[in-house]
């Protein structure tokens, strides 16, 4: 296999193990919180808000560190641990204990930061200037298949009921725990790039002096790592890109977490109410899965960049925040386990509510791959710190949604993310606007990015 064969190949094993991973986690987020609203009358006092709050506020912080921990361990291995302690976590809910879930929830946290910087540093590798947008394409539609594969199956066990029963939960979260494990044994496909020796290096020499210092060159990486970390995140354009990735936190934990809660909450969608949040997270899936076949796969076509897609999924976005403003009632995030009879400004309809989920998995997938792409493009050298400091600003804002997702009424969601939103798209353009200034002065095809 040539050398671009074997990283295409890489590219599509790591989309497909982050696939099945987040087919069992994602699936995991949508359900969490209607599943512990069930089990509240035992002894378990959990929340779901509340975890997903450890976990992206533990995220955050972890990937200040997350860097030096690829750097030590290889990025191949790094998403190999971080996958077992991602199946724990979904493992929790098959005995579900308080102190187990938040535990977990700390855990993955940790996990979920040496994943995502071990993910970047991977496509990067993989990548070069003229394939970055094709594979965060095929990356980003891959992983949006998680969101069709475990959503369809929660549609079809749920179908009709409106109590979680302790068998349907266990029989979920086993077949969610093995699908996990099935991705993380798929990071050991992943081909190592070979590495470049003048004919003339003498090979036991070198792996003498290898060994004698192995320790001493894994810790100066590792400190190098965390150094460059910190110089990237003050400089011009991260600190723009640091408002439009805060926006994809909110986002993040709106549909992956908050959206589905409020279907399952509305009592007016009848003995469909639950199965409808396995229905929801599919279209948000198929959304994702187009979005990032268009606008990654197909972006050679484009001769206008990065900015056109950003606007088309701010757009989308406003739409779908337009039509949940008048479809869900104000209440739904935060409703009891009895659910809520109140309406907004429509009678609640489902097929509005699917729909919002499509544009909100389109309007995802917008931002998210031209994030990737810009990112792979501006720091090809620093792939590390880059996705590390990627995921920190989303992560933290994630964490600080889903604690206040606890108590803020739908209507003042939709507001935080329609102002956050607005101000990203802009500064997204801004240093989109300096990539292509910086292509030109070196006389190459912007298109290309």
């Amino acid at each position: 296999m040539s050398s671009e064969g074997k990283k295409l190949f890489n590219i599509i094993i790591l989309g497909v193990s982050f696939m099945f991973i987040f087919t069992a986690f994602q699936s995991c987020g949508n359900i969490a919180q209607t599943v512990i609203t069930n089990l509240n009358n035992t002894d378990f006092h959990g929340s779901g808000y509340t975890s997903m709050s450890i976990i992206y506020g533990v995220l955050s912080a972890s990937n200040l560190i997350s860097p030096s921990l690829v750097a030590i361990v290889g990025p191949q291995f790094s998403m190999v641990i971080s996958g077992v302690f991602y199946s724990l976590y979904i493992a929790v809910f098959i005995q579900p204990a308080t102190w187990a879930f938040y535990t977990a929830s700390v855990l993955i946290g940790i996990a979920a930061a040496v994943l995502w910087t071990a993910q970047g540093n991977c496509l990067t590798e993989n990548s070069d200037e003229n394939t970055i947008g094709r594979n965060s394409g095929i990356f980003w539609a891959l992983l949006q298949f998680s969101l069709i594969f475990g959503n369809l199956y929660i549609y079809l066990a749920w179908q009709g009921k409106t109590h979680i029963s302790e068998s349907d939960r266990r029989t979920v979260f086993i077949a969610l725990t093995v699908i996990s494990l099935v991705g993380t044994v798929l990071f050991f496909l992943i081909r190592k790039q070979e590495d470049t020796k003048a004919p003339g290096d003498d090979d036991s020499t070198n792996e003498i002096l290898g060994e004698s210092s192995s320790a001493r060159n894994k810790m100066m990486k590792a400190v190098a790592a965390f150094k460059k970390s910190i110089t990237l995140s003050f400089t011009k354009e991260m600190l723009l890109l640091s408002v439009t990735t805060a926006y994809t936190g909110l986002v993040l934990t709106f549909f992956s977490g908050v959206y589905g809660t409020c279907i399952g909450a509305v009592n007016r969608f009848g003995s469909e109410e639950k199965s409808l949040i396995g229905l929801s997270g599919i279209f948000i899936g198929v959304g994702e899965i187009l979005g990032g076949g268009i606008f990654g796969l197909l972006s050679k076509k484009s001769r206008s960049g990065r900015n056109p897609v950003v606007m088309l999924g701010i757009l989308v976005h406003f739409i779908a925040f337009y039509l949940i403003f008048f479809n869900m009632p104000n209440d739904a995030p935060i409703a009891p386990m009895e659910g809520t009879d109140q309406v907004a400004y429509m009678i609640p309809s489902k097929e509005v509510a699917m729909l919002c989920s499509f544009l909100l998995g389109l309007g995802d997938s917008c931002f998210n791959t031209q994030l990737l792409s810009i990112l792979g493009f501006l720091y090809s050298e620093d792939s590390a710190p880059a996705f590390a400091i990627f995921k920190f600003v989303q992560s933290i804002c994630a964490a600080v949604a889903y604690f206040y997702s606890n108590y803020f009424l739908l209507q003042w969601q939709l507001l935080i993310m329609v102002l956050v939103g607005f101000f990203g798209t802009i500064t997204f353009f801004t240093v989109e606007w300096g990539a292509a200034a910086a292509l030109a002065a070196r006389g190459s095809d912007y298109s290309s990015i």
